[in-house]
């Protein structure tokens, strides 16, 4: 394959990987591929600024939680768990959050076994929205993948049937945290006394 660095002299390469004589390659062409290809590593150069700006806010947030702990002999990380940090006057707020993103165990596949025996059993009696409901939460993705939210929305319903509850702690227990991700924003109070955020996302700002 040809690469950039091994193009001839008064050559393009076009997005097929093909040589095309400069003298085919139109000006407006050129002007395109100047433009995107300036502001792409430009936008490469603030992506990483970012990336290190959130690796040491975190680090930062990270230092000041241990050490305030330590003023009460905990010894902890303070990398973990969700916190509020403010500004003496509450001007600036900083919010640190980790979010779990979670996953079902083999424990699931008991829980939907016990779930499908309670509504064959109550077919007659059971509300035709319970049970679409039911079904709804265990519907999968094009990846194959069951949504969590839906499943887990499955405790909140005051059902108190035996294989039901049983169901539901098979739910619980099939519970796994995959992996967490740390989120960090940063606010300013405004004239009102709220806080609005300081945006970091170029579609928000």
């Amino acid at each position: 394959m040809t690469t950039e660095n091994t193009i001839p002299p008064g050559y393009w390469k076009n997005a097929r990987g093909d040589l095309v004589p400069e003298s085919r390659v139109t000006d407006i062409d050129k002007l395109r591929d100047q433009v995107v290809r300036d502001l792409c590593v430009m936008a490469k150069e603030r992506s990483v600024g970012l990336r290190d700006f959130k690796l040491n806010s975190m680090q930062n947030v990270a230092t000041l939680v241990t050490i305030s702990m330590e003023q009460y002999g905990v010894k902890s990380g303070g990398d973990k768990g969700n916190v509020t940090l403010t500004t003496y006057d509450g001007g600036f707020k900083i919010v640190r959050q980790m979010a779990d993103h979670l996953v079902f165990g083999e424990q699931l596949q008991a829980a939907k076994e016990l779930i499908d025996q309670c509504v064959i059993r109550w077919a007659k009696d059971a509300d035709d929205n319970i049970k679409a409901l039911v079904t709804h939460a265990f519907q999968t993705d094009k990846e194959g993948k069951i949504n969590t939210g839906r499943v887990l929305g499955l405790r909140q319903l005051k059902i108190t049937d035996e294989d039901w509850l049983k169901a539901m702690q098979a739910i619980t227990d099939s519970i796994k945290v995959a992996s967490t991700k740390p989120y960090i924003r940063f606010y300013e109070r405004n004239a009102s006394g709220g806080y609005d955020p300081i945006n970091l996302d170029l579609a928000a700002v």
